[in-house]
């Protein structure tokens, strides 16, 4: 079993976003292809993903991430900053698992002052309207 990594690799902090709530925000500059911070939370079944997973859209969350086809992590229960990543269909970042660990990296480069996104990947089933840009009519 993998050992879960402790904090960011990179200075990164949590600040209003103008996407959507709080969002992640790069302290310094980040080179393409680093890994940023991991994407911790519990890890659940499927199971249990889709019960808590109802109760988090009723609020308009996404906090659930797919490990692969047995387990899922759920940020809401042990999550750490990168939960407050938003949502962009033109990310500068994207996501890599590892084992266990969900990595986020950096797609390109990033300087100090960008606000941290990956494309969250979902099939619009929630029917959260997507914010990444004035006019977007993509929903999560």
């Amino acid at each position: 079993m993998a050992v879960e990594p402790k904090g960011p690799l990179k200075k990164i902090e949590k600040r209003r976003s103008k996407i959507a709530g709080w969002g992640v925000f790069a302290l310094e500059p980040i080179t393409k292809n680093s890994r940023i911070v991991h994407y911790a939370g519990e890890k659940i079944s499927w199971e249990e993903s889709d019960r808590r997973e109802r109760k988090y859209l009723k609020k308009g969350h996404i906090w659930c991430f797919i490990l692969n086809r047995r387990w899922v992590r759920d940020a809401a229960v042990g999550g750490n900053i990168a939960r407050f990543i938003n949502h962009h269909c033109k990310p500068n970042c994207y996501t890599q698992i590892v084992g266990d660990v969900i990595w986020i990296r950096a797609a390109r480069n990033i300087a100090p002052g960008e606000e941290l996104t990956y494309n969250y990947e979902t099939n619009g089933g929630a029917g959260i309207p997507c914010r990444c840009t004035p006019g977007c009519t993509y929903e999560l």
